[in-house]
């Protein structure tokens, strides 16, 4: 059975695309086959993430139109064959496309391929609606940030009077020394607040933001790192895998910050 998900925030700028770019690429190494849906019509991003700007001839657009078929907009990954972009066309507004047609596309997607993972556009307006209309489930990817905890919690509201009650939270860019110190909500206080099951937490890691400028997703990097292992970890997770959360205590935590954090919780 198809599993149909939206990636979504409310808030811009927390890193839907680049968790949507990771973990549809991890799922694709794990064997599945994987359509990633680029809703954000108008500020298309995630052709950049995959490095698969340049091999785009046809978007949504032009299968609602009947200008060509399905297949023929589908961008195939060569690094990885068991992936496929449908892209956002990139002169059109968010009006372009109907709820009504979105659910058609993936409807159409999900005769073939096992996860269809849909990028929303930030904020909740038309692009918001149009990306949640097919889903059945959701991830709610956040920063530790009140102003962007506050907009999640809004959408998990919006999707739960969609009908989409399968929703699972993402912590994006945690910095454990910061928490450590107080100057940072930590994992616990923001699952607090989303009482929505946790299924990641992705720390904050500079390497992010090379392999995006590279078009590159990190899980496909011969480097290690933790940001790559926590995406391939929620990609397991969602395929029913017991997988335990990676342990994210700084390194740094050296007299000095303990110290701070004491006389922090004696002042409050």
């Amino acid at each position: 059975m198809t599993r149909i998900i939206v990636t979504t925030s409310g808030k811009g700028g927390v890193g839907k695309t680049t968790v949507s770019a990771n973990l549809g690429m991890a799922l694709a190494k794990l064997g599945q086959q994987v359509a990633l849906v680029d809703a954000d019509f108008g500020l298309r991003n995630l052709d950049l993430l995959l490095g698969l700007e340049n091999r785009i001839v046809y978007t949504a657009v032009e299968v609602l139109a009947r200008e060509c078929r399905l297949d023929q907009a589908l961008v195939k990954d060569k690094r990885q064959p068991n992936l496929v972009l449908l892209p956002a066309a990139q002169n059109r507004t968010k009006d372009a496309v109907t709820p009504d047609q979105m659910t058609l596309l993936v409807n159409a997607l999900a005769q073939k391929y096992h996860y269809i993972l849909i990028d929303s556009p930030a904020g909740i307006e038309m692009g918001f609606k149009n990306a949640i209309a097919p889903a059945k489930e959701a991830l709610i990817v956040t920063t530790p940030e009140i102003s962007a905890v506050r907009d999640a919690d809004r959408v998990v509201g919006l999707l739960e009077a969609q009908g989409i009650k399968k929703i699972h939270l993402i912590i994006n860019r945690i910095r454990p020394a910061m928490v450590q110190a107080n100057d940072m909500m930590s994992v616990q206080d923001v699952q607090e607040l989303l009482a929505i099951p946790l299924i990641g937490v992705i720390p904050d890691d500079e390497r992010v933001i090379v392999s995006t400028n590279r078009g590159e997703p990190l899980v496909l990097s011969d480097t290690p790192s933790i940001a790559a292992l926590a995406f391939e970890n929620i990609a397991r997770r969602l395929e029913g895998q017991t997988v335990e959360f990676l342990e994210l205590d700084s390194p740094n935590d050296n007299i000095f910050s303990r110290l701070r954090k004491l006389l922090w919780t004696k002042i409050v």
